[in-house]
Parts: structure tokens; C-alpha cells; sequence
């Protein structure tokens, strides 16, 4: 049970807006119980109920919306996906009462054990692949568009936050121009592909194991983010998961596996996989770039250490593609330079 007190007064004001619940939803608010928090300002309890238990979303204005959730969730509903559905909301205050789609993300399964080898995990990858199809066929019309400038943009917490806080590295003025120039070649690459529904954190933390046989189609959650964006994106999340290490064959298995099932589905993949397969990388460089510097904030301006246990993995990512492609030379060449030097251990301030 989770006692309200005046040291949190957004949860004594969830608590009294559940309460006011509990009838019509047939709630016990006195079971309330944290889930998880994320990256962001959102927080999640379960709170049980005469038919099961619940999710409720803690997502404070103002730096917090929960439109685009609503907004999205009805979208994907629409398309056939299983996301949560909305049964409460209070705007003002930034809660959502939602259905609960278990208690068993992806990520948590394989910390269980489960293997890219396991018959029945190869089923639920499937699974999530014949999803994302789906899920880019939804519309995507008036979601935000994740476009060169955006995508060059983010790439600046790479510098910022990885090289000059993590590393205490300054770059100078030709690395910063080598850089440059790598951001925006990448960032053009991505506008020019197809733009389609983009979750943007399509991957095992955002993935419900789904109930099984025939079809295994995943949960997803933490879909609020999401943009109108390249076709490639989602699935250089999913086969590069920041929190899983996946060995290449398995990449590329569950790429071609993609790309045959968006293909079947007339979506606007390439012909040639092995153009498909550039993008791809290519995409998920701009990504973990990004990652390595967004996770770099996280344990140096938030205090979330954890996410520091992530970055050997994102970085072997980078480096597999950024070794595989002459344009990516500078970028390799730096971050061994960076592998000479002390790490900052992001507990040190």
C-alpha cells in the first residue's frame, strides 16, 4: 500500500481522484502500488479493482501532456494493436486511469532467461515484428514530424552530454566540423525515406509479452512520443535494443523477417534488402548517438546512474556500424581516442 503524505502531494492528489473512482470503476485506491517511473516526469502505480487491476499514469503538467497519449492510443486501436485502454482521465492534473496488459515487458523476460535461441521467444519477436507492421500503417497524420532538423538537433546531446560532461573531452574545431558532417548526412539520409507512424522507443521495455499462440502480438506501451518519421526507425530500435545486446545474425534475421512482412504488406520498404539493411544501420547510428548522450544526462544531471550500465552495449553498437562505413571513419576514430582516456564514472560531481 502506498501511504500518501504532504512529502509527495501529487500522489495524496491521485489518491483523493481515485477515490472519487472507486465506485463507478469498482477500485480498492487503498492497493495502490508503484509500477515503474521512466526517463521522463510520467509514473506509473497498478491499483487493483473489483475486475482486476489497473494502471494509473502520473504524468504532471507542465511537463507532462497526456493528449497525445489518448490521441495515439486511439489511433493504434484503430489499426488492430493491443495497447491500453483509456477508462478515467483528469487532464488538469495529469492522470489516466488505463488497462493493465500484464506485468511481463519483453525486457523482463529475457533478464528471466529467455534467449534469441528459444523457439517460443523467436515466436514473440515475431510477433512484435508483424506489429510494428501494423503500427506503421496507422496514420500519422498531425503527429510531429521527425525531420532532418529534428534529427540533427538531437544529435547535439551526443557532444554535449557523452564527449564533453561524460568524458570531459572537448572537441576541437575539426573533430566539431567531422562531426558535423556526419550529423547531417545521417539526418538526410532519414528524411529521405518513407515517412510513416514512428513509435521512437520501439523496444523490449515498451513490449507486453503478448498471450501466445497463434499470432504471440505483443503489449505496447509508452507510446505518447510518437512521430511522423523514417519507415526505418522502429526497427533499428527493436534489433539494436539499447537494453539487450544482440549479436548480428540475430539483427539481421529479425530485419529481413521485417522487411519481408512490410513488404508483403505493400509498405514503402526498398526492393533491394541490402539497401534496407544501410538505412537501417545508418538509422541507428543517428539513434544511439543520441542515446549515448541522453543516458550520459540521465546519470549526470538527473542522478538515474542505472542508465550508465547501458552505454558498453549502445556504444558497440556504434561502433559496429561506424566501422562498416568509410563516411563513419572520424566518428570511429574519435571514440577510440575516447577508449585511451579516463571514463567519468557519473558518480563524481
Amino acid at each position: 500500500m502506498t501511504h500518501t503524505t504532504s512529502a509527495d502531494p501529487r500522489l495524496a492528489a491521485l489518491q483523493h481522484w481515485l477515490d472519487t473512482l472507486a465506485t463507478p470503476f469498482g477500485l480498492h485506491p487503498n492497493t495502490l502500488t508503484p509500477v515503474s517511473g521512466d526517463a521522463s516526469f510520467r509514473r506509473y502505480f497498478r491499483v487493483q479493482s473489483d475486475t482486476g487491476p489497473r494502471i494509473v499514469m502520473d504524468a504532471p503538467p507542465p511537463q507532462e501532456d497526456c493528449t497525445p497519449f489518448i490521441d495515439i492510443a486511439q489511433r493504434l486501436t484503430r489499426g488492430g494493436l493491443q495497447v491500453p485502454e483509456i477508462f478515467a482521465q483528469e487532464l488538469s492534473l495529469g492522470f489516466l486511469l488505463i488497462s493493465d496488459l500484464g506485468s511481463q515487458t519483453f525486457y523482463e523476460t529475457i533478464q528471466n532467461g529467455a534467449t534469441q535461441d528459444d523457439t517460443t521467444w523467436q515466436q514473440h519477436m515475431r510477433g512484435a515484428l508483424q506489429a510494428l507492421v501494423k503500427m506503421q500503417k496507422c496514420p500519422a497524420g498531425g503527429l510531429p514530424a521527425y525531420d532532418a532538423a529534428r534529427l540533427v538537433q538531437e544529435l547535439q546531446l551526443f557532444p554535449q552530454w557523452y564527449l564533453q560532461v561524460h568524458h570531459q573531452h572537448t572537441p576541437n574545431d575539426a573533430t566539431l566540423n567531422a562531426l558535423a558532417q556526419i550529423f547531417e548526412l545521417l539526418a538526410q539520409q532519414a528524411a529521405a525515406q518513407p515517412q510513416v507512424f514512428v513509435h521512437r522507443d520501439y523496444h523490449s521495455p515498451n513490449l507486453m509479452l503478448g498471450a501466445g499462440a497463434p499470432d504471440y502480438i505483443p503489449g505496447i506501451i509508452d507510446f505518447q512520443d510518437a512521430v511522423c518519421g523514417p519507415i526505418s526507425y522502429d526497427i533499428a530500435s527493436l534489433v539494436m535494443d539499447a537494453r539487450t545486446t544482440w549479436d548480428e545474425p540475430t539483427q539481421l534475421d529479425w530485419a529481413i523477417r521485417y522487411w519481408e512482412y512490410a513488404r508483403d504488406a505493400r509498405l514503402p520498404v526498398p526492393a533491394d534488402f541490402a539497401q534496407f539493411h544501410m538505412h537501417y544501420e545508418w538509422m541507428s547510428l543517428q539513434r544511439n548517438l543520441r542515446i549515448l548522450g541522453v543516458f550520459a544526462r540521465l546519470s549526470h544531471r538527473d542522478g538515474k546512474h542505472h542508465y550508465l550500465d547501458h552505454i558498453p552495449r549502445v556504444l558497440a553498437y556504434v561502433q559496429q556500424v561506424a566501422g562498416r562505413y568509410q563516411p563513419f571513419r572520424p566518428l570511429l576514430r574519435l571514440l577510440d581516442q575516447l577508449d585511451d582516456q579516463p571514463r567519468q564514472d557519473g558518480y563524481s560531481f
